[in-house]
């Protein structure tokens, strides 16, 4: 998924005032290019929080955009998505009852209040990025652009689950601590490669936290999946293809049993890497299915086993379904530090690898 934080503030870095009312901090230039940015993605993300303060519809206000959607057999608006710890949300928000999209709450509780206006999604455990773009990726979305507040943005940063921040500073305007609401400073990484253009005079960085990858992804991610179709089939387990490739260059590729009854790809690929003498530590590896995070066959997942060698990233094509157990592989691997991209346009191959299982 490529995500992408936006928000702006005032000189002295607040998202908003104290008052009861909505701060326009943005110009009008600015606002409009929000707008096309937002046009740009396939879903939205504002805390309840966010809700609660400033109501928003967060609608996509472009009839092309809309229209484009619609050919693409999409909903017009934007899929809208917030999260909540306390689960104070009414059904009667604006983000509930204006627009044509699928809505998602993710939550710490049940909300049987909201049955019928969106799907929640609740668990036991803490609201984590992580878990937000796992559970959204799985059902279909792979462009999301998350606008606040601030504790929103400060945990997708501190797990770096953000590819890109474009922050939005408006110079002549200034509140201080005796009118300021939320305070939000982000201080842009080492590295980082930030474009910066004056909207209407608004000072605006737009900065790339991690690198595209996608054209190397896709290509070591189609021989995986080639991978997988060499793969014997079985009625207990998915026939799965991998490839390890190193920093230095060279790649190293496996499929399932293909050496042993109870090896899984990666197993395979890792084999073969370990063999002759690579270090894993920083390398990426790519696999057609999700990484297995439990199983019965052997005593480590595969999960377990990147997590080991320390690889830094995990590319696959398509999750593992519920048919054997349920695979939490790419959230531990998310939790983790790892770096996991997903590709479901090469999916179909590895449907068709595993054809003799049904789907």
């Amino acid at each position: 998924m490529q995500i992408t934080l936006s928000f702006a503030t005032t000189a002295d870095g607040y998202l908003d005032d104290n008052s009861p009312r909505r701060l326009m901090i943005s110009t009008p230039e600015d606002w409009e290019a929000v707008l096309r940015l937002r046009a740009s993605h396939d879903a939205i993300l504002a805390g309840a929080e966010t809700l609660r303060r400033d109501d928003p519809a967060l609608l996509l206000r472009d009839a092309a955009a809309r229209e484009l959607r619609r050919a693409r057999g999409m909903r017009p608006d934007l899929t809208k998505v917030t999260l909540t710890h306390s689960g104070r949300l009414s059904p009667s928000m604006r983000f509930f009852t204006e627009g044509d999209a699928d809505r998602y709450v993710f939550s710490e509780k049940e909300l049987p209040e909201l049955k019928g206006v969106a799907e929640v999604i609740s668990s036991d455990s803490s609201i984590t990025a992580s878990a937000i773009v796992t559970e959204l990726e799985k059902r279909g979305v792979e462009r999301l652009l998350v606008e606040g507040g601030a504790s929103v943005l400060r945990m997708f940063l501190a797990e770096g689950m953000a590819d890109t921040v474009r922050r939005a500073v408006n110079p002549q305007l200034t509140l201080g601590p005796e009118r300021g609401g939320a305070q939000f400073r982000f201080e842009v990484p080492e590295g980082a490669v930030c474009r910066r253009e004056n909207l209407g005079g608004m000072e605006v960085a737009t900065c790339t936290l991690r690198p595209d990858t996608r054209d190397e992804d896709l290509r070591y991610l189609t021989q995986a999946v080639a991978e997988g179709l060499r793969c014997v089939p079985s009625r207990t387990s998915y026939c799965v293809g991998a490839v390890v490739a190193l920093p230095d260059g060279r790649s190293f590729t496996g499929y399932t049993h293909e050496t042993s009854p109870t090896h899984h790809a990666e197993q395979e690929a890792i084999r073969k890497a370990l063999d002759a003498g690579a270090e894993l530590r920083g390398a990426a590896i790519y696999s057609s299915m999700e990484p297995c995070s439990q199983r019965k066959s052997e005593p480590e997942s595969c999960t377990q086993l990147i997590l080991r060698h320390g690889f830094a990233r995990v590319v696959f094509a398509l999750y593992e379904p519920d048919r054997f157990v349920c695979c939490r592989g790419a959230q531990t691997l998310r939790e983790a530090g790892v770096d996991v991209r997903v590709y479901p346009e090469l999916a179909e191959g590895v449907h068709r690898a595993n054809a003799h299982l049904g789907r």
